[in-house]
């Protein structure tokens, strides 16, 4: 078999995937998980642990574990909901939403006319809420190829589909964004992630981490509406679709200033549904002081993760402590 024959039948393969039920999916992924979390033997289930661990040191270890196999469970079943919403038609997919909280915002954001950026954690089964904003603007949304040919066709032609424009992510496809944020346009950006060189250290529970401040740059120097959004499987088998203003003081400051609101609007979401949260990215490690940490025993690496919330929270203290007044004994 050619190369090209293999994959195209790869094509048409995962194009058979994504036409199956969404429940089938999901029973796929639920058994899956079952088996992760029985086995305990994943190194994806180890990451999760860490993570959680160093996120959330106030929980018990009993609340973690259970918070642990439900988010196996969750994550495993949204990238596999994935490939259902990809190989499903816009129509669908909007059927596939419930609720939509907060649409007002949306609404009156659009209808200034100042461009709009969405900021999405990796949160629940963000994919589905693509088709719900097609319906009214055209996005225009950074791309970065799959490395298989075959699985980044496939991905390219279903967001495509949607009528987004996909940009690479370089400084060509950030001035495309600007110039659509200035004509009225709307982007999507995934902010919770570890950029590929540079970054500022901006915290993430506490601990300083390389951080892109492309979301805030955007949002100060285009001066576009800013919103929260999330979406939520729900027990009735459809999702419901969570849209938050940010907070104003969004608009002001550096960009620095700009990304420890929106991490701080992320942690927000985190502590409230943390079993929602896709924990198996090792973020943890973007800073030269824990670029070790998913190789280290679980309690040496929680140590470490202590020591230096520790140490920044003393920093920061110490940076904003108003200096102590000074009083002239002689006074009278």
């Amino acid at each position: 078999m050619t190369d090209q024959n293999l994959q195209n039948t790869t094509y048409r393969l995962l194009k058979f995937i994504s036409r199956q039920p969404i429940q089938f999916s999901r029973f796929f992924a639920r058994n899956l998980a079952g088996l992760v979390n029985i086995l305990k033997v994943s190194k994806t289930s180890e990451t999760i642990r860490l993570n959680l661990k160093i996120a959330l040191p106030e929980l018990s270890d009993e609340a973690r574990e259970q918070i642990t196999a439900r988010a196996i469970r969750n994550e495993l079943m949204s990238y596999f909901e994935f490939f259902s919403i990809w190989g499903s038609s816009n129509k669908k997919n909007l059927s596939r939403i419930h609720h939509v909280y907060g649409e007002q915002y949306f609404h009156e954001a659009l209808a200034e006319n100042k461009g709009l950026v969405l900021i999405v954690p990796h949160f629940g089964t963000w994919e589905i809420m693509n088709a719900w904003f097609a319906q009214y603007t055209q996005m225009t949304i950074m791309y970065k190829p799959v490395k298989n040919p075959t699985a980044d066709a496939f991905v390219r032609s279903a967001r495509s589909r949607e009528q987004a424009n996909l940009v690479p992510t370089d400084e060509s496809g950030v001035r495309q964004i600007f110039k659509a944020l200035k004509q009225g346009g709307t982007t999507v950006i995934l902010p919770d992630h570890t950029p590929n060189m540079g970054g500022e250290m901006i915290p993430y529970f506490g601990i300083p981490l390389a951080t892109s401040n492309l979301s805030a740059k955007l949002i100060q120097k285009t001066k576009a509406k800013a919103l929260f959004l999330y979406a939520i499987r729900h027990e009735r088998g459809g999702f419901d679709m969570h849209i938050e203003p940010m907070d104003d003081a969004i608009y002001q400051g550096t960009a620095n200033d700009g990304s420890k609101i929106i991490f701080k609007a992320i942690e927000n979401l985190i502590r409230k549904y943390p079993e929602h949260y896709h924990w198996s990215y090792k973020r943890f490690k973007a800073s030269p002081e824990t670029d070790n940490i998913y190789h280290l025993k679980l309690d040496e690496a929680v140590a470490l993760a202590q020591s230096i919330r520790e140490k920044a929270q003393e920093q920061s203290t110490a940076e904003f402590t108003p200096p102590t007044e000074i009083i002239d004994s002689s006074a009278s």
